[in-house]
């Protein structure tokens, strides 16, 4: 095998790692919300997220939750920017994993542990869509000049979460938020996978 093979193997196996990343984030919501109701009968859904750690879904939560975060810790970025961010925010949800939030109404040490953790790690993933993946060379291709604008709506819509979490109208308000700051999550690192947009 060449050298060039070589390169060839590891850059795919790179792209598959950030892709990955994205399909788990896309899809752990999804999979937790019709798992619970259709296969259990639980709610449809959820008040958030976080609390089909309460359900028969709680291994689904956890060991996704696990799997970003082993993938985020594999993840080498360009610079040490991009290993320091991808390894808190593995920490983030490892810490968000093991520290499981109570139900509605109660308290706790280890709520405020999750839910500090839980806003550390959208933040952390914020700054990838903005700050990292964004970054480009002095002659950008269109490609990557359109995968930047999905990186800033992605960012958009995970900061935007946290202005509404707190004015939940509804039982369900929560959920959607989070829901749809994974799936912008989620596309913003198969943007990245060479999913969207990719470099001709």
């Amino acid at each position: 095998m060449g050298v060039h093979d070589k390169y060839d193997i590891h850059t795919w196996s790179y792209l598959a790692l950030r892709k990955a990343v994205g399909w788990t984030g896309i899809l752990l919501p999804i999979v937790l919300m019709l798992g619970n109701a259709v296969i259990f009968g639980g709610d449809f859904p959820r008040p958030s997220i976080s609390l089909y750690y309460h359900t028969p879904m709680r291994d689904v939560l956890v060991g996704g939750l696990c799997a970003v975060a082993l993938f985020l810790f594999f993840y080498a970025g360009y610079d040490r920017w991009d290993n320091i961010t991808g390894n808190l925010a593995g920490i983030f949800a490892l810490v968000v994993a093991w520290f499981p939030a109570s139900e509605p109404g109660v308290g706790g040490i280890i709520n405020a542990i999750h839910f500090i953790a839980a806003a550390l790690f959208f933040v952390t993933l914020a700054c990838f869509s903005l700050f990292l993946f964004t970054r480009k060379d002095e002659n950008p291709t269109p490609e990557k000049m359109k995968r930047n604008v999905v990186y800033i709506i992605c960012m958009a819509a995970m900061l935007l979460h946290f202005l509404i979490r707190g004015t939940a109208i509804t039982s369900s308000f929560v959920f959607w938020s989070e829901t749809v700051a994974l799936i912008a999550f989620g596309v913003s690192w198969l943007t990245k996978g060479g999913t969207l947009y990719p470099d001709r």
